[in-house]
């Protein structure tokens, strides 16, 4: 399968704005693309790049005073295939997780584990440990939450979505994120293209969409609380601890997002 990605962004800014943008195809899907997803800056604006921690791929611009449109529109390979169901996959001790994965079961700035383990305790503690329970999570925060745009909150955490039972995929992501690390689980917070292949319709207006993944049995497993199924097409852009670690845009200064429109089809 050949699926076509992209964005057009349209931003306006009163003044020079540094930016840091979180927008290329994560590189473990690098021999996948056949089209590279290069960004396009018009008017044309110096761009240079580096690796954050986690290992994704961050572009460095200074966008000019008034209107700038970022672009790409790039052809990757997919197998077609839905997200892997492995039942059977368990949930390794504490004592025993690599030491790459202890960073995620720690708090972050939208997963108060803190704040949430007596909760995830007593919603999931005689649940099977292992993969029976982080479905048992997914389960759960799909019931629990209402989705849509209107409740969007750049703010909003773990907690709070857990207490206003309302949010958008992100939300989904960070309680579930949330739950998973309470539970002695490692969760790691993904972004990137999901569009609506092997869905029927009516489809929403398409965006970038959050899930996560947790680690079992020596393994990163793809969940989607939000969905709560196996999907087609997913293609990663970036990881880490949450969204903060993963914005699509860090913007230095006042601006005004003025267009936002994504895509990802399968190209038949």
């Amino acid at each position: 399968m050949k699926i076509r990605i992209g964005y057009e962004l349209i931003y306006e800014c009163p003044q020079p704005t540094p930016m840091i943008l979180s927008l290329s195809v994560h590189y473990s899907r690098v021999s996948d693309i056949i089209r590279p997803d290069h960004l396009i800056a018009d008017p044309p604006v110096p761009i240079t790049a580096y690796r954050d921690s986690f290992g994704n791929w961050c572009s460095r611009i200074v966008a000019p005073k008034g209107l700038l449109k970022l672009s790409t529109d790039a052809l990757v390979n997919d197998t077609g295939l839905p997200d892997s169901i492995v039942p059977e996959a368990r949930q390794t001790p504490v004592e025993t997780l690599p030491d790459e994965t202890l960073l995620f079961l720690l708090g972050s700035r939208y997963c108060e584990t803190d704040r949430l383990s007596e909760t995830a305790w007593r919603l999931f503690h005689t649940s099977p440990p292992g993969w029976a329970r982080v479905q048992a999570i997914c389960d759960f925060v799909h019931h629990h939450i209402a989705f849509g745009y209107e409740h969007a909150c750049s703010t909003k955490t773990a907690w709070e979505v857990y207490r206003q039972k309302a949010g958008v995929c992100r939300d989904y992501a960070h309680l579930a994120i949330t739950f998973c690390r309470c539970m002695n689980i490692p969760a790691r917070y993904c972004t990137g293209y999901l569009g609506d292949i092997g869905m029927p319709p009516p489809y929403g207006p398409m965006d970038f969409a959050g899930w996560f993944e947790a680690y079992l049995d020596g393994n990163w497993y793809t969940f989607d609380a939000r969905n709560n199924m196996p999907r087609i097409g997913r293609v990663l852009i970036a990881r880490g601890r949450d969204a903060a670690d993963v914005a699509l845009s860090n913007t230095f200064g006042p601006n005004t997002l003025k267009q936002f429109k994504v895509f990802t089809d399968e190209v038949v």
